[in-house]
């Protein structure tokens, strides 16, 4: 068992980076805030994230905090962990047995125009935000060259 306190956050990150790329189980020590009663949880990493940094009106720096996100083995849904509230944890060489739900909120694009030229090409300039997500097919090398334009 690691404890959070004795440690800096960086070495906590890199054993929680470490036990989602391996897909192994956590059991965490985790203090809700505002509650006394800390939990004991056995979560599957799926992700870290960053909250959004932002200045208040007095001056204050707010967020920038880390998350974890991850699917709770006691209540088998995702649920989020702020890395600040993590007391101790413990990284198990057990897999992953929860099903992560797929992502609901995309929204595919309604099929293209093929009449009008002008329709097409709107219709292409909107379609580019959903590109963010592309993955390749394939591992792109520097010497393949059969892909230049």
């Amino acid at each position: 068992m690691r404890i959070t306190r004795t440690q800096i956050v960086r070495k906590t990150l890199a054993d929680l980076y470490r036990a989602a790329d391996h897909q192994f189980a956590v059991t965490i020590t985790y203090l809700k805030p505002g509650e006394t009663e800390p939990t004991v949880r056995t979560i599957e990493i799926h992700e870290l994230r960053t909250t959004a940094v932002r200045i208040t009106k007095a001056g204050e720096v707010r967020g920038g905090d880390i998350k974890v996100m991850a699917m709770c083995r006691l209540r088998r849904e995702a649920r989020e962990f702020h890395l600040s509230g993590i007391i101790s944890y413990t990284v198990h060489r057990m897999a992953y047995v929860l099903e992560r739900p797929a992502n609901t909120t995309y929204e595919p694009t309604p099929p293209a125009p093929a009449d009008d030229a002008q329709a097409l090409f709107f219709y292409e300039l909107a379609r580019d935000q959903d590109d963010a997500d592309y993955q390749p097919r394939r591992k792109l090398q520097q010497s393949d060259t059969d892909l230049a334009a």
